[in-house]
């Protein structure tokens, strides 16, 4: 629909910007400072409010809470933003917060996510694209998911861990330290088990490069020297991108140690 549609019961303050074909349900509260881009489906019940700018074709259900200050005690109040990309299903009870002036002001989501009801997105956190958050798991502020990241249900990710891409996180797991692309995580403390085999096969990745993904997780659990070492050695010697990527992110920055093979 081309047309946009508010509900009579809904609240939109002076200053909010409302897009082309946008669906506002009964109860909404947007605040002055919101931007709705074309296409945004307000459920009912839905409260967004701050510097939040919410992407093409979102979908929010009822009674999230998007765009409130962080759950931050040095948070004094100072002017941040929250941006949520295109196409993303945000499901009941969800929160996403802004982000804080020592975390660079603002959270962001990518496009096409999926994050089920009750979920949390801290603030300063970056989630990349076709993420999906299962019910009730929660990422702290500075996180960084990246693309095509699964995070089961009831499971929290630590402040300031990197969650690299394409890897699956299992249900009732809490993760405290940096996790390789496409690795698998699960137990209740979080250990690093494997790669997300199934996901790579489902994205296609041809067969030499999961033989080498395989190899690499080897070295990786059993060669010698310390992780990184072992990391610089991988980096030398693959030839699949894949590989390159793991050993890219182990020897980038970060604030964590990692959930190494066990």
């Amino acid at each position: 629909m081309s047309e946009t549609n508010i509900h009579p019961s809904a609240v939109i303050e002076e200053g909010a910007v409302i897009g082309q074909g946008c669906q506002i349900g009964p109860f909404c509260h947007i605040g002055p400072e919101v931007v709705l881009k074309d296409g945004v489906v307000l459920k009912s019940h839905v409260v967004i409010t701050g510097q939040t700018e919410v992407g093409e074709d979102t979908v929010i259900f009822p009674f999230a809470v998007i765009g409130e200050i962080p759950q931050d005690l040095k948070f004094q109040g100072e002017k941040t933003r929250l941006v949520i990309g295109k196409r993303n299903r945000i499901r009941e009870h969800v929160t996403m917060n802004s982000g804080t002036e020592g975390g660079g002001g603002e959270t962001r989501v990518g496009d096409d996510g999926l994050f089920m009801a009750g979920c949390h997105v801290a603030h300063d956190a970056v989630i990349g694209d076709r993420v999906i958050l299962v019910n009730n798991c929660a990422v702290a502020g500075h996180c960084v998911i990246e693309d095509d990241v699964i995070i089961g249900g009831l499971s929290g990710v630590h402040q300031w861990v990197r969650i690299g891409r394409g890897a699956i996180i299992g249900a009732v797991t809490m993760v405290t330290n940096d996790v390789i692309p496409f690795g698998l995580v699960q137990a209740p403390r979080g250990k690093l088990d494997g790669l997300n085999l199934v996901g790579l096969k489902r994205r296609g990745v041809d067969r030499s490069d999961i033989t080498a993904l395989r190899a690499a997780f080897q070295m990786l659990a059993q060669g010698e020297g310390t992780f990184q070492d072992r990391a610089r050695r991988l980096g030398d010697e693959t030839q699949s991108d894949y590989v390159t990527e793991i050993v890219e992110f182990v020897l980038g920055n970060t604030d964590r140690s990692f959930l190494t093979p066990g």
